[in-house]
C-alpha cells in the first residue's frame, strides 16, 4: 500500500513539475510576443546601425557604390596620428572637464537654496528649468545674437564694467569658453531639478539626530547632505559626462556648420560629422565614432567602479 502511495505521489509531483515548466515556457513565449515590436524597432534603428557602422569602419568605404576595400584597423591607426582628431579630442575633453563640474556645483548650490521654504519657489524652479526644455537649435540661435561682437547684448552689458568688445564667435581663444557658458545655461535647470529631488528625498530624522549631537549647518551639509546625496550626484555626473562628450548641435548652430574660427571648436562628433557628410570618408568617420564610444564606455566603467567607494545608499 505504501509503495503504491509513494508511486502515486511521485507521479503527481512529476506532473506538477511538468505543468509548472509548461506554464513557465508559455509565459515566456507570450512575454517575447509582447516585446517583439519593441525589439524589432530597437534592432532596426539601434543594433543594426551599430553593427553596420563597425563594419564600415574597417573599410575604405565608397558611399556611392555602397561598398569598399577592406583595410582592417587602418582607419583607427591613422586617427591616432591625425593632428586634427587630436585637437578635436582635446577640445572635447577640455569642454567636459570644465563644464561638467561647473554646472554640477552651480546646480547643487541653487537646489539647496530652492530647498528652503522660500516664497515663489515653484516659479524659480520653473524659470531654471525652461532652458532645458528649450530646443537646442533655438537656444544656440539666441546665443548667436547675444554674443555678437557688434550688437550683442552681452558685450553691451560688459561695456558698463569697462570691458571692450569681445569677439566671442570670431576668436579661437573664446570658442570653448562660449560653449561652456552655453552648456551651463542649457543643462543647469535639469540638474537643479535632479538635485532638488535628491535633497527632498533625504529623511528629516537624519538632520534631527545630527542637531541633537550639536552639528551646525556646515557639518550638516558635509556629514548628512553630501553623503546621502551621492546617488543623485553620481547619476548627474554620468549623464553630464556622456552629454559633454557628445556635444555637437550647439557647435553646428553657433558657427553655421563649421567648427569655429580655425577649427577651435572642433569636437569629436563634429569631426566625424564633417568627415562623413562633407568629405564622404564614412570609414574614417565610423572609426572616430567608435573611438568616442570606447572613451565614454571606459570612463563610465571607471566611474561605476569607483562609485562603490563614495556613493552611499540609505
Amino acid at each position: 500500500m505504501s509503495k503504491l502511495l509513494n508511486k502515486f505521489s511521485g507521479l503527481i509531483g512529476y506532473e506538477g513539475r511538468k505543468l509548472k515548466k509548461l506554464s513557465f515556457w508559455k509565459e515566456t513565449f507570450w512575454a517575447y510576443v509582447y516585446l517583439l515590436p519593441t525589439l524589432a524597432v530597437l534592432g532596426t534603428f539601434s543594433l543594426w546601425p551599430i553593427i553596420r557602422s563597425f563594419k564600415i569602419s574597417l573599410y575604405n568605404w565608397d558611399v556611392l557604390r555602397n561598398t569598399g576595400n577592406f583595410i582592417g584597423f587602418q582607419n583607427y591607426i591613422e586617427l591616432f596620428s591625425d593632428p586634427e582628431f587630436g585637437a578635436a579630442l582635446w577640445h572635447t575633453v577640455y569642454y567636459a572637464l570644465v563644464s561638467t563640474p561647473l554646472t554640477m556645483i552651480i546646480a547643487l548650490f541653487i537646489a539647496i537654496l530652492l530647498n528652503q521654504k522660500l516664497r515663489l519657489r515653484g516659479w524659480f524652479r520653473t524659470a531654471f528649468f525652461l532652458p532645458w526644455i528649450t530646443p537646442m537649435v533655438a537656444g544656440a540661435s539666441v546665443f548667436v545674437w547675444l554674443f555678437n561682437a557688434d550688437y550683442g547684448l552681452v558685450n553691451h552689458l560688459l561695456g558698463f564694467f569697462g570691458v571692450g568688445n569681445l569677439r566671442w564667435l570670431n576668436s579661437p581663444a573664446l570658442a570653448i569658453p562660449l560653449l561652456i557658458i552655453f552648456g551651463v545655461w542649457k543643462f543647469l535647470g535639469f540638474q537643479v531639478v535632479l538635485f532638488l529631488a535628491g535633497l527632498q528625498n533625504i529623511p528629516e530624522h537624519y538632520y534631527e539626530a545630527a542637531k541633537v549631537d550639536g552639528a551646525n549647518r556646515l557639518q550638516l551639509f558635509r556629514h548628512v547632505t553630501l553623503p546621502l546625496l551621492t546617488p543623485t550626484t553620481f547619476f548627474v555626473l554620468i549623464i553630464s559626462m556622456i552629454g559633454a562628450f557628445k556635444i555637437f548641435t550647439q557647435v553646428y548652430v553657433l558657427w553655421a556648420g563649421t567648427a569655429g574660427p580655425l577649427d577651435s571648436a572642433q569636437t569629436i562628433v563634429m569631426f566625424f560629422f564633417q568627415k562623413g557628410f562633407n568629405n564622404f570618408e564614412f570609414g574614417y568617420a565610423s572609426a572616430a565614432a567608435y573611438i568616442l564610444f570606447l572613451i565614454v564606455f571606459v570612463l563610465t566603467a571607471i566611474n561605476m567602479r569607483l562609485s562603490k567607494r563614495w556613493v552611499h545608499y540609505q
